[in-house]
């Protein structure tokens, strides 16, 4: 069974990226509870380094992961950045000095995290950007508006989506392009679940409305729920071909659907490697119908 190498985003708009399938995703390289220098933050360099010398060219990041410390990793890894590098930040949430997380999402909120963002990536313009609903009251539409205004005002290229209900994203459809939705997803977790920041919505409620529209589906938390929901399915496929049970996780959703772009996240540089090998897996038909 093959799948595609590499997948398009923003398809519908004047100005499509095309991104290799594997991106990486930055929240594992703060410190303890998404807080923080990272532990060794030598590796932590690294690893974004070495992500670009392998063909990683989509990175996803957030101003609150740290707070801001992946953000000045990234730039500090990688700037003047690649012509081709895309990366990715949300807004929509901040963090407290006791860690919890909180909602930020009226647009004076909105606003002051893009320009962080811009700030702390010494970016003028943020190629791809995720306004993410995070628990609390909210006005959605409001914070959508606000979203697309700061597109037309050229301080966003691409406006996505993350954590949403299908009726969100009809909603965030009808009032503009969406290039991407970052959404929680994996073989262990396809449905809405609870976190200490509020309701997250799994990605199997939108990948269809996804794959319809041509919209990526960049699933977070892919692996997470993997560990504590072990399917001796995924441990056998792993056994089969020699590979870890994460690799099977990450081929997984490979070859689920051409519209999904894994950015499986580790402070590790070794499985950060091992992660990039996910894309040598050719799971079959059988594999897949076993899997579901």
């Amino acid at each position: 069974m093959s799948i595609s190498k590499t997948i398009t985003i923003a398809v519908h708009s004047n100005k499509p990226l095309i991104v290799n399938r594997i991106g990486y995703g930055t929240m594992r390289l703060t410190g303890e509870g998404i807080y923080g220098e990272p532990p060794n933050r030598p590796e932590a360099l690294q690893i974004l380094k070495r992500a670009v010398e392998c063909g990683v060219n989509f990175l996803d990041t957030a101003d609150y992961y740290g707070e801001d410390v992946t953000n000045r990793l990234i730039a500090e890894a990688l700037y003047p950045y690649p012509d081709d590098l895309v990366i990715c930040t949300k807004v929509g949430g901040a963090r407290k000095p006791d860690k919890s997380w909180i909602p930020y999402n009226k647009p004076e909120n909105l606003r002051a995290s893009i320009e962080n963002n811009l700030r702390t990536l010494k970016l003028e313009q943020i190629t791809l950007v995720h306004f993410r609903t995070m628990g609390g009251h909210m006005n959605f539409e409001e914070g959508m508006e606000t979203m697309f205004k700061l597109q037309e005002e050229g301080k966003i290229l691409h406006v996505g989506v993350s954590n949403v209900s299908t009726e969100n994203l009809g909603m965030a459809l009808k009032m503009g392009n969406v290039a991407t939705v970052e959404n929680m997803y994996g073989h262990a977790q396809r449905t809405k679940v609870t976190q200490v920041y509020g309701e997250t919505h799994g990605g199997g409620e939108v990948l269809d409305l996804c794959e319809q529209n041509e919209i990526p589906l960049v699933p977070f938390f892919s692996l997470l729920h993997a560990i504590d929901k072990k399917d001796n399915r995924i441990t056998e496929i792993a056994q089969k071909y020699n590979v870890s049970e994460a690799q099977v996780n990450i081929a997984w959703l490979l070859h689920k659907s051409p519209w999904i772009l894994p950015i499986p996240g580790t402070s590790s540089l070794k499985h950060f490697e091992e992660n990039l090998k996910s894309m040598e897996i050719a799971l079959t038909d059988e594999d897949m119908k076993f899997l579901e």
